[in-house]
C-alpha cells in the first residue's frame, strides 16, 4: 500500500514536471526495489517503512555534512529531498506514549529484564521501531537501565 502510494506519487511527479520530488521518489523506489532483490520477495509496508528510514537518515547524515563543509546550496538540495520524503513516513508517538509503551513492554517481559537488563532494548527496537525513532526508544530507556 505504502509503495503503491509512492510509486502513484512519482507518477504525479513527473506529470507535473517537479524533479526534486521526482528524484527523491526514483531513489526510495530503487532502494525498495534492491531490498525486494535481496530477499527475492515484495516487501510489505512494514519493510518498506525501514527502508525508508534509511533513506531519511541517510539524508539527515548528508544535510549535517554539507553543512559541516559550508556547501549550503547542497544542504538546501538535501533539506528539501528530506523533506519529500519525511512524508510518507507515519507519525510518531508523543514521549509520555513511548514511556508508557516501553514499561509495558518490561511489564509483559519481567523476567528477562531482571535477569539482564539489556536484553530488553531488542525486544523493546522490534515492538516499538513502527512507532518512534530509535534514537528516542534508547533515550527513554536509558532511564530504565540506569
Amino acid at each position: 500500500m505504502l509503495r503503491q502510494k509512492l510509486q502513484d506519487d512519482q507518477i504525479a511527479a513527473l506529470k507535473s514536471g517537479d524533479k526534486t520530488r521526482l528524484n527523491v521518489l526514483r531513489f526510495i523506489l530503487a532502494q525498495i526495489k534492491n531490498k525486494e532483490i535481496d530477499k527475492k520477495s515484495d516487501l510489505n509496508d512494514e519493510e518498506v517503512l525501514i527502508v525508508l528510514r534509511k533513506v531519511i537518515k541517510e539524508l539527515k547524515e548528508s544535510v549535517e555534512a554539507f553543512e559541516k563543509g559550508e556547501r549550503k546550496e547542497l544542504a538546501e538540495d538535501s533539506k528539501k529531498q528530506l523533506e519529500f520524503a519525511s512524508v510518507y513516513l507515519p507519525k510518531e508517538i508523543s514521549d509520555e506514549e513511548l514511556k508508557t509503551e516501553i514499561e509495558k513492554v518490561i511489564k509483559e517481559n519481567q523476567a528477562v529484564f531482571d535477569n539482564n537488563q539489556k536484553a530488553i532494548i531488542g525486544i523493546c527496537m522490534k515492538q516499538l521501531k513502527s512507532k518512534a525513532d530509535p534514537g528516542r526508544i534508547m533515550k527513554i530507556l536509558q532511564t530504565f537501565l540506569s
